[in-house]
């Protein structure tokens, strides 16, 4: 007999800046949009981060031409939930690696824009089961929790601290959008078909996939009504939360 899935905890939204950093363009629009919706809808100041451009995501376009298509449709993308300022680190899109030099861009980053929550994509080996994880997402996920650290700390990446950029260690948690392991959730009932849309934006790297019949909304559905059914609510998006505070 299978075990009943626990309840989700509502997400904490007593905050007003987040700071979205993922590996590539698309990974946003496949799990965490219709929230995004929901925040710039109350108010939020949201920005997002992407690592690589996603050249390497369509296999029968050049990357430097696919970098260019990818970079616009992840612009229109955020446009849709309310998200005006989207940068790309234009790292090598899948052979990211963790290390230092990746926690000092995001550390970078972080002291930039300032965020009381950070958010990012699953960093655990799966998605829950046997179904693997993207080499990409882990590196990015695994530098975001220890970057955010970092940039509290006035004696690490101390060479960034000029022209005005100072420690910032004001985040309060990252959080894990898509993890098999996610104890919280959003309710995206009201702002799922803004999800669905921005998911549409990626046009050309959806139909580079190749999938037959690929629906982005069913596909957006299927995740969001079982993490709903969750919480309580229609649909909703989950997360794992990883605190930031001192000691937790």
């Amino acid at each position: 007999m299978s075990e009943t899935p626990s309840p989700l905890d509502p997400l904490d939204e007593t905050w007003e800046r987040a700071l979205c950093i993922v590996a590539h363009p698309d990974d946003m629009e496949f799990g965490a949009a219709a929230a995004v919706a929901r925040w710039t809808g109350q108010g939020k100041h949201v920005s997002y981060l992407m690592v690589t451009s996603g050249e390497a995501g369509i296999d029968g376009l050049h990357p430097d031409q696919c970098r260019t298509v990818r970079e616009a449709e992840q612009v229109e993308s955020g446009r849709i939930v309310g998200v005006d300022t989207v940068e790309f680190l234009r790292q090598p899109d899948g052979v990211v690696e963790y290390g230092v030099a990746l926690r000092a861009l995001l550390a970078e980053a972080v002291r930039r824009h300032r965020p009381d929550i950070v958010v990012t994509g699953n960093f655990r080996d799966t998605w829950g089961g046997s179904n693997l994880n993207q080499a990409d997402h882990i590196a990015v996920g695994r530098a975001v929790v220890d970057a955010v650290r970092d940039a509290g700390n006035r004696w690490i990446f101390n060479d960034q601290l000029v022209d005005g950029l100072e420690p910032w260690g004001g985040v309060r948690a990252v959080w894990a959008f898509g993890s098999p392991e996610s104890g919280h959730a959003v309710d995206t009932t009201d702002t799922f078909d803004a999800g669905v849309a921005s998911l549409a934006a990626h046009a050309a790297y959806i139909e580079g996939l190749g999938w037959d019949d690929w629906d982005p909304r069913e596909f957006l559905e299927g995740m969001a009504r079982a993490a709903g059914s969750r919480l309580g609510v229609t649909f909703a998006a989950p997360f794992e939360v990883y605190p930031m505070g001192w000691g937790d």
